[in-house]
């Protein structure tokens, strides 16, 4: 009994010594495999931040898309609160990726210091602390930038031809069970070469890499792109963070209103703290991008009024082409604030609209506020498009900013100006009508008069 005892304990002992050998040999190296899609979604974010970085794109910020007639009447006409804006929505867009860059880095099998990227991350952000070296140069960027590009380019090309290459293989299932000889013949052809070129795609794209060097490389974009957001905007010395009281007073005529053009007045401006910087810089973005009580974007309504106006947009265009049907769609569309105020600036106005001058004057007035209001429009549109669940993992195609569309945007002062729309879609759409009409009856009459 005391020989088996002893015998169960060497084989123990035997059995967890050759664990711990087991366990002390380095882990063979993964690749990136069927992740490189989301990587490469990842990788083309970064770049894209990279890019609108560059001081041509820091410039045309400055001098032009905070520069916006429709921003600076319905937003802000604060450059220190725009520019701040859009630092903060470039921050948070950092941080969404610097959050699935860290689900990642858990995965790694070797210490390159990714498990810690969490808090690698926030003591760069808070302190600027890198003991890893991880921030790129300006020149080592630029000069990985090609490479970048062409591992994401690759990797999407990857994804199209697997996409094909299996309907391909659907297909050819089927015309097996209906024994057609030549299209199968076909589909076998294509079938072949697809396999060739995703072989190809594969060992020239992210999905050969190793994955814990290409996490790394994505680690070392996010702190590289965090430090360039820092020095563009000046994050040390003094951030500050408005507080804006704004004013509205529009005329209650049925003509073209000049005070629908005119501008707020912005508050004191509220210095915060450096400490607070410091300690709060992921934060602190991201409360400065909380819309306030009096906007679109806290009554969740910018979408909507994108839609709305765009809508208005064409029907100025044609109004002609409006039916009846259309202008009760469109009314439907009116939230219970504007259209009490639309009652209220139709109040009294008669029938006829008959005044060719007045109809001018109307077209002038529309068109100048759709001027300003439209581009707005046009870019919560493509905000919103370009941040849907299926468009995540694609690249961003322009550098619309929310600061450019609706989300800012003061309540009171839009419904004014898309009321002043309607008054003046009503009047231009009544008098193409009576125009039409008028026309109608006259070209009945002419041959009544000419028989006569």
């Amino acid at each position: 009994m005391a020989l088996q005892t002893w015998l169960i304990k060497v084989k123990t002992a035997i059995s967890n010594g050759l664990d711990t050998i087991k366990s002390n040999k380095p882990s063979k190296k993964t690749n990136v495999g069927v992740l490189a899609f989301e990587i490469a979604g990842l990788m083309s974010k970064l770049i894209h931040l990279w890019k609108s970085l560059s001081h041509k794109n820091i410039i045309r910020l400055r001098h032009e898309s905070i520069s916006l007639e429709g921003v600076r009447k319905i937003v802000s006409n604060e450059d220190d609160f725009l520019l701040a804006l859009a630092c903060a929505e470039m921050v948070e867009n950092l941080k969404l990726v610097a959050k699935s860059v860290s689900r990642l880095t858990k995965r790694c099998n070797h210490d390159l210091g990714l498990n810690c990227f969490d808090h690698l991350f926030d003591e760069f952000s808070s302190r600027g602390l890198d003991p890893n070296g991880w921030v790129l140069s300006w020149k080592e960027m630029e000069s990985n930038l090609k490479k970048l590009d062409r591992y994401v380019t690759l990797t999407m090309n990857l994804h199209k031809e697997m996409d094909e290459l299996s309907e391909i293989d659907h297909g050819l299932k089927k015309s097996m069970q209906c024994n057609d000889e030549k299209k199968i013949a076909d589909l076998q052809q294509k079938l072949f070469w697809h396999k060739h070129e995703v072989k190809y795609l594969k060992q020239s794209s992210l999905w050969a890499r190793s994955f814990d060097s290409i996490t790394l490389l994505l680690a070392r974009l996010v702190f590289t792109v965090s430090a360039r957001i820092k020095l563009v905007f000046g994050i040390g010395p003094s951030i500050y963070g408005p507080c804006l009281h704004r004013s509205l007073s529009v005329s209650a005529t049925v003509y073209p209103s000049e005070t629908t053009t005119c501008k707020f007045v912005s508050g004191p401006l509220i210095q915060v703290r450096q400490a607070d910087i410091k300690n709060k810089f992921l934060d602190s973005n991201s409360k400065m991008l909380e819309p306030q009580p009096s906007t679109l974007g806290a009554a969740a309504l910018a979408l909507h009024y994108a839609n709305l106006i765009i809508v208005i947009e064409k029907m100025i265009r044609s109004p002609q082409l409006v039916g009846i049907d259309a202008r009760d769609d469109l009314y439907g569309m009116l939230p219970s604030s504007i259209r009490v105020s639309l009652r209220g600036r139709l109040k009294g106005v008669g029938f006829s609209a008959t005044d060719p001058v007045l109809a001018g004057e109307w077209r002038d007035a529309l068109g100048r506020i759709l001027g300003w209001l439209s581009p707005l429009a046009h870019n919560m549109i493509k905000w919103q498009n370009e941040r849907s669940f299926e468009q995540q993992n694609l690249i961003p195609k322009t550098n619309v900013l929310l600061l450019q569309t609706l989300y800012f945007a003061n309540q009171a002062k839009t419904e004014a100006a898309i009321t002043e729309l309607l008054v003046g879609l009503n009047y231009i759409w009544r008098f193409e009508r009576e125009m039409n009409t008028k026309a109608l009856l006259e070209c009945s009459i002419l041959p009544n008069l000419q028989t006569n």
